[in-house]
């Protein structure tokens, strides 16, 4: 009786036959990367310097710089060397511009600014906080059309309402007061801020809301305990951004102030240029007294106004 021995013979790790058993094919080796290959091309090319997005970054700065270097150097000149030096070359440095526009109602136009700002901030900040709490936790039609109208007037520009803003206002009685100038900046500026904190708010887990409404308490409760405190950044944010507004607006002193006691600064601007016709530093003066406070509330607050503002939008 013949016995079959088993062939030992070690297979070929190479063979991909199909009559080979226990042999399987192997993967290629990566090739190696050559010297000189493509990842030291994109090391150059990362490397190269955008020229034309440099000079077009200085050109951009040369001309926000300019403009503001300009008011301060005039607005620091006597009048007599604006007209008889270089514009853009400093003199011996005086106050007299700025002492002139003090001497002629600044003061009055700065606190009929502060009060209008003051007021028209406070009222949309408490409005649309209110109203945003309600779109964000309520389920009612109500609630659903309310941010739908809210949404509407950010597409309605307000240079289009003017006209009915200035006969509602003058059949209320309001013509030539401050309150002429608060209620339709309170009204222009809700749908923006709404639609800001509504994306906030919309931020807040659900289960901080569930649990205070376990807990017991109610909406007035989890509104001042929960959603106010948690919403300081957006509140922080559509307080600066309407100050800015409220503080430069323009068109509603112009069409709905007749008096000089009820001017705003934007407005004493306007009447600066037509007194100091030839006195080109004061008016240059009041331009940079007026854009001083707003700028400072800017630099304080632009990191809050930022993150406010892309807040709730990456999601």
């Amino acid at each position: 009786m013949s016995t079959r021995h088993a062939d030992t013979r070690p297979h070929s790790t190479g063979s991909t036959g199909t009559g080979s058993t226990g042999t399987r094919p192997t993967a290629p080796r990566p090739a190696e990367p050559r010297p000189g290959g493509a990842a030291p091309a994109r090391r150059r090319r990362r490397g190269v310097p955008n020229i034309p997005a440099a000079v077009g970054g200085w050109l951009w700065l040369a001309v926000i710089i300019v403009p503001i270097y300009y008011i301060a150097i005039t607005s620091t000149k006597p009048r007599e060397d604006y007209y008889s030096t270089n514009p853009l070359v400093p003199s011996a440095p005086t106050f007299t511009p700025y002492l002139t526009v003090l001497q002629n109602q600044f003061v009055q136009y700065f606190l009929n600014s502060v009060v209008v700002v003051v007021g028209t901030v406070a009222g949309i900040v408490f409005l649309s906080l209110l109203a945003s709490y309600v779109i964000v936790r309520s389920r009612t039609g109500l609630a659903v059309f309310s941010n739908r109208l809210f949404l509407l007037g950010i597409a309605i520009p307000i240079q289009a309402t003017i006209i009915p803003i200035y006969l509602i206002i003058v059949q209320l009685g309001l013509y030539d007061t401050l309150a002429a100038l608060i209620l339709p900046g309170i009204a222009s500026g809700i749908p923006i801020t709404v639609l800001i904190l509504t994306n906030f708010m919309r931020d807040i887990p659900n289960e901080l809301y569930e649990s205070m409404t376990l807990d017991g308490a109610g909406d007035w409760k989890v509104f001042r305990t929960l959603v106010l405190p948690l919403s300081m950044p957006a509140v922080t944010t559509v307080g600066v951004y309407n100050a800015l507004n409220s503080w430069n607006n323009f068109l509603f002193p112009l069409i709905l102030t007749q008096s000089s006691e009820k001017r705003t600064l934007p407005l004493s601007l306007w009447t600066y240029q037509g007194e100091f016709q030839a006195d080109i530093p004061a008016v240059l003066a009041a331009v940079a007294l007026s854009a001083l406070p707003i700028l400072v509330l800017y630099v304080f607050g632009r990191r809050q106004l930022v993150a406010g503002l892309t807040a709730g939008f990456g999601k």
